[in-house]
């Protein structure tokens, strides 16, 4: 189904669950909106259930204040349950940091009210177009074998991968032409993060933060700094294979490392071979889990053996396992996930670096959960 903002019959538009308790912004909506959509609406966060577990919905718009729950609390429950589903924050009581919140838990916009019409359909044709692109990369993920066969059948796969998501709207990778355009490929794997689960996108993007904080302490070349950024953003491209996953159901050891997949660091690096990525990113890929006394996986690597890049990303990826927020895990605080963190140093983790790490985040924690938030390589990517 091609999904934009054309008028069109019933049975060829998308479907769109308008979800708001004042019957004044629901009016206006479903009059806007209906040219284009087959409108549900619900007036509660308890209809609105009902309606996505009757219907098939496509995207929704999402008021923040609801008579029984809050809207971030829904999306939450939404983006869980009905993963493929998008959603649109429309609301009078935003801010900075409920926006923030919104786009951190899958929300794919926001929007206060009163609304502009145009401003509107412009972010629902770009989140349709955002749909479309992570429902071709899910239904890839979940047939093709390709990506995880022989190398020739690997590149051959990203290539068939490459060629449909181009084709679909006007991504913002249409003028690729070939694989070693590292730009050009960003959205692409980002997309692909997303589309296995949302919070391991989140994940990975606040570890390439972290990564990053570092390398501006240390003694790396430009090339070397994003190369880092890249690698670390890319740390758990291997977890995206066909086996079940969701980010906060991984497994965490007692220094915040996930255990689930052993075998993701491998995976991932064999993965992204094709791509013509810096080969420092491929080692950060593979050996992000090795520790320093040798105890690590998947090649039990030990002290100066393990790459410096992949020493940081450990670091980092240690430390969002410690602090993030997720539904049944109580997040350290930025204190106390350097303290557990400098109480492996030595074993873990490089002493030297480990004391800078600790001490860098320490400098930043006022702020650190909001920069962290949605960073991606792209932002430092002509740094």
């Amino acid at each position: 189904m091609n999904l934009s903002v054309t008028p069109g019959p019933a049975k060829n538009k998308p479907t769109l669950l308008v979800i708001d308790d004042e019957a004044g912004p629901r009016d206006a909506l479903k009059v806007i909106l209906r040219p284009f959509f087959n409108i549900q609406v619900a007036e509660s966060a308890s209809a609105a259930i009902d309606v996505l577990n009757s219907w098939p919905i496509d995207l929704i718009t999402l008021d923040q204040k609801l008579p029984d729950r809050q809207g971030l609390d829904l999306l939450q429950d939404i983006k869980l349950h009905h993963a493929d589903v998008e959603v649109i924050i429309i609301t009078g009581y935003g801010s900075l940091k409920s926006a923030m919140e919104g786009i951190r838990h899958g929300a794919a916009g926001y929007l206060l009210k009163p609304f502009n019409v145009t401003e509107l359909l412009s972010l629902v044709n770009q989140t349709l177009e955002k749909k479309q692109r992570l429902d071709f990369l899910r239904s890839f993920l979940n047939t093709s074998t390709g990506l995880w066969g022989s190398e020739t059948e690997c590149a051959q796969a990203w290539k068939e991968l490459l060629a449909g998501y181009q084709a679909i709207g006007k991504s913002a990778s249409d003028n690729v032409s070939h694989a070693e355009e590292i730009p050009g490929l960003l959205p692409l794997l980002s997309d692909l993060l997303e589309a296995k689960d949302r919070q391991l996108l989140n994940h990975c993007s606040r570890v390439s933060f972290y990564a990053t904080l570092l390398a501006n302490r240390i003694n790396l070349t430009l090339a070397e700094q994003k190369s880092l950024a890249l690698g670390a953003f890319l740390h758990d491209i291997g977890k995206i294979g066909p086996e079940t996953y969701q980010f906060a159901d991984d497994e965490i050891a007692a220094t915040g490392e996930s255990v689930s997949n052993r075998h993701h660091p491998e995976q991932g690096a064999k993965l992204v071979l094709p791509l013509g990525l810096p080969a420092e990113v491929g080692q950060i890929i593979a050996y992000h889990h090795e520790r320093w006394d040798g105890s690590g996986y998947p090649f039990g690597l030990q002290k100066e053996g393990v790459p410096q890049l992949a020493r940081i990303v450990c670091l980092a990826q240690t430390f969002d396992h410690l602090t993030a927020e997720l539904p049944g895990r109580t997040p350290l605080s930025i204190d106390d996930a350097c303290q557990q963190m400098r109480s492996y140093a030595g074993t873990h983790f490089e002493p030297k670096l480990t004391e800078l790490f600790a001490r860098v985040v320490q400098e930043c924690k006022g702020s650190l959960p909001a920069m962290a938030m949605a960073t991606t390589p792209t932002d430092q990517s002509d740094s």
